[in-house]
């Protein structure tokens, strides 16, 4: 077995997981397709998301949070938030809702580099840090890529939502689709899922609706995954605990995808 290292600089980022419910088959998710010109991820599928950025943690200052923890969840509740609102246009987690007029105000202030506190003033919403359930935490540590220590949250697409739309900048396009699709489209090869990613979509894929996958979050404590080598039957494994939820804990390493 080989062990990650720990002591490799990382950088905060958070994601969310969107779901969109229906009533004929399992929920929905959001996925974005990354450039691929990107440093990080070009060309693959991933959940909205991105850097916790240091105006976050401002933000997040402000808050008058019960789960404000030296932990920085609430920072990055805020980074997941403004980040899916960037990306895609929803408005997740904005309290009360702003019109559609305001709402495209406030994604345009924040592409134009307006802080996200003076944005929010502007549009008349504050943030609802309790629409987002904390799922996992993922801090890859491969000595020769960029690492970023991710937090993923869970939450569910308001009912007035607008339909979401591509920032066309990082990403390229945006689609929903079932977990179990998105995987099947990664085993036929039309698309790209790296390695956090597949698990957690694994995972997802588990749950026929958005309560199934909060009473999961729940059952599970959220631990730090950092995925580490080791042989199994004469194969190179990338592997994760096999305590956290995740029904693959394991995949040969000339298979798995790195970010």
């Amino acid at each position: 077995m080989t062990e990650a290292p720990t002591d490799i600089p990382s950088i905060p980022a958070a994601t969310l997981v969107v779901f969109r419910e229906t009533h004929a088959e399992p929920p929905h998710l959001l996925l974005v397709e990354r450039a691929k010109a990107m440093a990080f991820a070009g060309g693959a599928l991933v959940f909205p998301g991105g850097r916790v950025d240091p105006g976050d943690h401002s933000l997040a200052a402000l808050l008058d949070h019960p789960d404000d923890d030296p932990d920085d969840d609430t920072a990055a509740r805020v980074a997941a938030i403004r980040e899916t609102i960037e990306e895609a246009g929803l408005p997740i987690g904005l309290s009360p809702m702003p019109s559609p007029t305001m709402f495209e105000r406030l994604r345009a202030s924040l592409h134009a580099g307006t802080a996200f506190a003076e944005a929010l003033a502007d549009a008349g919403a504050s943030l609802d840090l309790d629409a987002l359930t904390y799922f996992a935490r993922w801090r890859p540590a491969h000595a020769h890529a960029r690492i970023f220590d991710t937090r993923f949250y869970l939450a569910r697409l308001p009912a007035d939502a607008p339909e979401p739309r591509v920032d066309a900048t990082e990403n390229v396009r945006l689609f929903w689709a079932t977990a179990a699709d998105v995987l099947a489209d990664a085993d036929a090869g039309r698309a790209t899922i790296i390695f956090p990613t597949r698990r957690n979509l694994e995972r997802l894929a588990q749950f026929a609706d958005f309560e199934g996958a909060v009473a999961d979050a729940r059952a599970h404590a959220v631990r730090t995954v950092t995925p580490w080598t080791e042989t199994r039957d004469g194969i190179e494994q990338l592997c994760i605990p096999d305590d956290l939820g995740y029904p693959v804990t394991s995949e040969p390493m000339s298979d798995a995808v790195r970010g």
